[in-house]
């Protein structure tokens, strides 16, 4: 099993974007000195949810920080991005890290993001697909061309290529972030993992990743690559002698960050949005994710474990919103939870 932290960046009331950049950097240091395995970063535009507008950027930052432990993103956000110039930052960073580098990809949402970088709402609703292949073509040939409607261009040597590595690895290894079965059957025939997200439980974790084996036996994907497709899990960390303290820092902190910084998302054609109660939510995460004591973390995610298949865990370790209890629980999650995990 590996553990690996989620930064989000998040921007709670009264803080500034430097203080919560600050602290995503050093939570992601402090990862590395626990012993975890991998430091996920997420990707948002123009709101507090998330202050970092660039994964990739961020992580070449902590892969020249850390020594060890793997960065990935989570996601950079495909539909705002030329997939070639995505392509050439996860080859540079996969090279120049000694292939320590993970390039998760999702589709993002229909937000005022595809208005300001010019890709438009198609890129969002159909376009993803075709921008995903393009990606996987350069991350896995010598040369590639395009001839499609939106992405048409001459032959071009793919350099650096990620298969010059000085490593075993051909290059970087990419995660599909799934929230549909669209997302799954995406994924899965390409025999590609999958980034689960936090709001989901065990069961439908576990049914997703059913449905991607299906899709990917149908598809002719290779029975090794099935059987060992490591599929990740995002979801909530914060430890406590108690696990009523651990739900009470939480309850304290997330609503007010929730409800500023999904408040904050515009819609690029103004379509109704669904909010989630704040408070709610927050008690959603405590409920489904190891919230409480050490032993309980550690049963929660042995049992997560069993129950879906997954091995690879990203934990939101930043909800109580304070620097100081971040690092402290990112230490107890090393020095209390992963040893009993390995």
């Amino acid at each position: 099993m590996h553990v690996g932290s989620f930064v989000l960046a998040a921007q709670f009331p009264g803080q500034g974007q430097g203080e919560a950049l600050h602290r995503a950097v050093r939570s992601a240091e402090a990862a590395e000195e626990a012993g975890l395995d991998t430091v996920w970063l997420a990707e948002h535009h123009f709101v507090p949810y998330g202050t970092c507008p660039s994964a990739i950027t961020l992580a070449s930052h902590l892969l020249g920080r850390t020594r060890r432990i793997r960065v990935g993103t989570a996601v950079s956000v495909l539909p705002t991005v030329h997939p070639v110039a995505l392509g050439e930052q996860a080859a540079l960073l996969h090279l120049i890290s000694g292939g320590r580098f993970s390039l998760g990809v999702g589709r993002g949402g229909p937000w005022v993001d595809l208005e300001v970088f010019g890709a438009g709402l198609e890129a969002y609703e159909t376009g993803f697909p075709d921008s995903l292949d393009l990606l996987m073509r350069w991350l896995r040939e010598p040369s590639v061309a395009a001839t499609g409607e939106r992405f048409s261009f001459r032959e071009v040597p793919v350099v650096p290529r990620p298969s010059e590595s000085l490593t075993d690895a051909e290059g970087p290894e990419v995660v599909v972030a799934c929230t549909s079965s669209a997302s799954v059957r995406l994924a899965a025939e390409r025999g590609l993992p999958m980034l689960l997200g936090m709001h989901v439980g065990d069961e439908e974790k576990a049914e997703m990743i059913a449905l991607w084996r299906q899709y990917a036996r149908a598809a002719g994907v290779d029975g090794d690559v099935i059987a060992g497709a490591r599929h990740v899990s995002a979801g909530v960390c914060q430890i406590a002698d108690r696990r009523t303290d651990a739900v009470e820092t939480l309850t304290k902190a997330m609503p007010g960050w929730l409800k500023q910084g999904l408040d904050a998302h515009v819609t690029v054609d103004g379509r109704a949005r669904a909010m989630r109660d704040p408070l709610a939510y927050t008690e959603l995460l405590c409920a489904l994710h190891p919230v409480g004591t050490p032993r309980l973390c550690v049963d929660r995610l042995a049992a997560t474990a069993e129950r879906t298949g997954v091995s690879r865990f990203a934990l939101l370790v930043e909800g109580s919103g304070d620097l100081a209890a971040t690092e402290e629980n990112v230490r107890r999650l090393g020095a209390e939870v992963l040893p009993h995990l390995r």
